[in-house]
């Protein structure tokens, strides 16, 4: 009971201080506009100029503010609605809260890495923590001796751990066909780097996100109890997570950035996460804690 009313506060700040850093994103507009800029590797870079994300390049300052959309508007809402559940012993309330929560550590992760430095900084900071701490009290208070017994015989965990599985190869592959050609052509500097520092998505995904689906993938389709926990709370994560990557597209659609053929793949993909997401949370067959 008292694990159950510390991350019910912790969650309850997560939902307050992201609700208002993401308005900060969305509604910030002070600054001077988009201009050029020539980054210390000699290429020129649209900036965007205007709000929270205004050091930002305006192709990536446009993703953040459409990350910040879903948050405020998809992310809080399930993460409400999963700890209401939650509260109630729900176990398929308490996988997707940790999926959430997964989602929520994720973002503000890659925000305290990779946004520029602005006003919310101590926010994303304060989220990192908040996230992290709450996601290990979900994960700890699972009993792994009766998780296998949670999920039905009818739960698609080969089609789900395969596809955990095939996304990471795919995503690993889009990533390294980025960094790749320019260590064999000797330019060594990709032109998605920009003027930032090094390719921080692309690093975090490479190095710990991407081998954490695949592993989990395969002990899901050994139907281990760690699968059967991390995959499901991996594809709800990964399912918001994409819903964030198309709402991103969109926007950069919007203002003029070209997006095929991606805009054709991720939204599939997106769906695919969100079917998987719904599949397995639907065959836990337990509703109530003992």
């Amino acid at each position: 009971m008292q694990q159950r009313q510390s991350i019910t506060i912790l969650v309850l700040l997560i939902v307050l201080i992201s609700a208002i850093t993401t308005s900060f994103g969305i509604f910030s507009t002070n600054g001077p506009g988009t201009y050029q800029y020539e980054s210390i590797r000699g290429k020129t870079v649209e900036i965007y100029g205007r709000g929270i994300y205004q050091h930002m390049s305006a192709d990536v300052a446009v993703q953040g503010i459409a990350q910040d959309y879903v948050t405020l508007f998809i992310g809080i809402p399930l993460l409400l609605i999963a700890l209401a559940g939650y509260r109630k012993n729900s176990i398929r309330s308490h996988f997707v809260l940790a999926g959430t929560l997964g989602y929520f550590f994720v973002t503000f992760l890659f925000y305290t890495a990779m946004g520029m430095y602005n006003l919310m900084f101590l926010g994303y900071v304060i989220l990192l923590g908040l996230t992290f701490f709450s996601l290990f009290l979900s994960l700890i208070e699972v009993d792994m001796s009766k998780v296998s017994h949670y999920f039905s015989a009818k739960t698609p965990y080969k089609f789900v751990g395969g596809f955990l599985i095939f996304n990471s190869i795919m995503i690993a592959l889009l990533w390294l066909s980025i960094v790749i050609p320019p260590l064999i052509d000797g330019t060594i500097y990709p032109d998605a780097l920009q003027h930032y520092t090094t390719l921080i998505v692309q690093g975090f995904d490479l190095g710990l996100l991407l081998p954490i689906s695949f592993v989990v993938g395969l002990l899901l389709m050994k139907r281990s109890p760690w699968g059967y926990l991390f995959g499901t709370l991996y594809i709800v994560f990964l399912s918001v997570l994409m819903t964030a990557l198309t709402a991103k597209l969109i926007a950069m659609a919007i203002n003029g950035v070209s997006v095929v053929p991606a805009i054709f793949i991720i939204p599939t993909i997106n769906i695919i996460t969100i079917y998987c997401a719904y599949s397995i949370i639907r065959n836990i067959q337990i509703e109530r804690k003992s």
